[in-house]
């Protein structure tokens, strides 16, 4: 490396706001940034020289990224508590020169003042909030413009008319937007509706289920690729989701699940507005408006590692949280009667709900939220001989609620270890006659993952695997 090349690198590192360490394939620290003296609460002198066995041993490093990259030699991302109890994250990198691991590279950010700006806005939109309470509605003439706009959408609870508000103010931008909220609550319908309200409402919504795409298939779906670019490919290459958005709404439903590395690939496609197909060395411009959803605490999941900070600032830029059915019960009525609109207009009956069943329907806690309701009122509806539809329980899930939310297990005891089977081809066979029962008996692959401890993509994947089908 030249003399100039040399204080390039130099200036860069020392001119960062990030923290720099740089660490020898054996775990000896080598440099480290001006700044991160401060962070860590240890000299320059005393950091340079050590191990990061001493500073994780000492309290300095707690805990060491650098050890974890050395021991998995992939790069690590992880929350730290430093001595000073600052709370950084922090981001490692290994080295590999002919294959062996040379160096480990790793930055970290302070998260303390982030923390104190995100407990500032938290208070300024609780009090905006209070402020939208205490003016009871928006201007009659904004509420009849919304009740003229929300197409389908049962929205009558103040509640989820304030969501829509919300979503109808800032539907004109191409902000990014995070909805939140349990399964089931209409993250999905409300996002059609923001892309309706847009002024890409011409261009395509495209719908992604981040946790029903195999990890292995993610980014060519995603993408897209070029022709030959991996075994299979098709002859004339493939668009991947993200340039078909083009012009329109890509919405990524649980987000959550997406894999680190496609986070890594997401987040530069939103920061360059750019990507580049497998197999090809152009980049392609794309232009969508990105709208993601989970419900699962993203927060969390960054402590956790397991979802990269700067892409969740990135797309908690306008925060929606809708609420579960229980808590805005004034919504049930006109979602069972567009419900069952919908299902006389499908099975060619004109069948009405009898009044034992509405105490029913208004009493249930609903913990599946409006996809539980619908699911049951289909099932409902199928059930009754004539065309007054009687519950199939009097209190739906409140007496006897649903096998998967039970801990007893649904599925059979399984045969012994047979004759020259290996623990291996055993343990296979157990797994698949669970998944095979379970998805006899459970109504969705959601149910099938909280009965097993597992998530809900490593469902579809095992599912994926062994050909099964969830047929109830």
């Amino acid at each position: 490396m030249s003399e100039i090349d040399k204080c390039v690198l130099k200036t860069i590192v020392e001119t960062a706001n990030d923290h720099f360490f740089i660490v020898s394939g054996e775990g000896r620290v080598l440099d480290i940034s001006p700044g991160a003296e401060a962070v860590y609460g240890a000299p320059r002198e005393e950091l340079l020289g050590s191990s990061v066995y001493q500073l994780q041993q000492a309290g300095i490093l707690k805990p060491s990224i650098t050890l974890e990259v050395m021991r998995t030699h992939q790069p690590a991302q992880l929350m730290q508590v430093t001595g000073t109890g600052r709370r950084v994250i922090a981001e490692a990198y290994p080295v590999f020169v002919n294959g062996k691991l040379e160096r480990v590279i790793s930055r970290s950010r302070d998260l303390t003042d982030l923390q104190l700006l995100q407990d500032e806005y938290a208070l300024l939109q609780k009090r905006f909030s209070e402020h939208l309470k205490r003016s009871q509605a928006a201007p009659d003439a904004e509420e009849q413009a919304l009740d003229d706009a929300l197409d389908n959408l049962q929205a009558r609870s103040h509640v989820m008319r304030e969501v829509a508000l919300l979503l109808k103010r800032v539907a004109p931008s191409d902000a990014n937007v995070l909805m939140l909220g349990e399964s089931g609550v209409g993250k999905t319908a409300f996002a059609k509706q923001l892309h309706r309200w847009s002024q890409r409402s011409d261009g395509p919504f495209i719908e992604v289920n981040c946790a029903a795409i195999p990890e292995n298939l993610f980014e060519s779906e995603m993408f897209g690729y070029q022709p030959g670019a991996f075994s299979g490919a098709a002859r004339q290459g493939k668009a991947g989701l993200l340039e078909q958005a083009e012009g329109g709404t890509l919405f990524l439903d649980e987000i959550g699940e997406l894999p680190l590395l496609m986070q890594t690939k997401l987040l530069k496609v939103i920061q360059d507005g750019s990507l580049t197909r497998l197999g090809d060395t152009r980049p392609r411009k794309v232009d969508f408006r990105l709208v993601v959803a989970t419900n699962q605490n993203l927060a969390k999941q960054v402590e956790a590692g397991l979802f990269r900070l700067d892409l969740y600032y990135r797309l908690n830029v306008i925060p929606v949280t809708l609420p579960p059915l229980r808590d805005r019960r004034e919504d049930i009525p006109d979602l069972v009667e567009a419900c069952l609109e919908r299902l006389n207009q499908r099975y060619g009956r004109q069948k009405i709900l009898g009044n034992p069943v509405w105490s029913a329907l208004m009493g249930s806690d609903w913990p599946g939220n409006v996809r539980e309701l619908e699911n049951w009122l289909e099932r409902a509806w199928l059930s009754s001989p004539t065309d007054q539809i009687e519950a199939p329980n009097p209190h739906p899930y409140t007496e006897q609620p649903p096998a998967y939310l039970t801990k007893a297990s649904t599925s059979p005891l399984v045969a012994a270890l047979a004759p020259d089977e290996t623990l291996k081809q055993y343990l296979a066979r157990l797994e698949r006659d669970t998944l095979e029962a379970l998805s006899k008996t459970l109504p969705s692959t959601y149910a099938i993952a909280e009965r097993l401890g597992i998530s809900q993509s490593s469902v579809v994947r095992r599912l994926q695997r062994y050909g099964i089908k969830v047929t109830k």
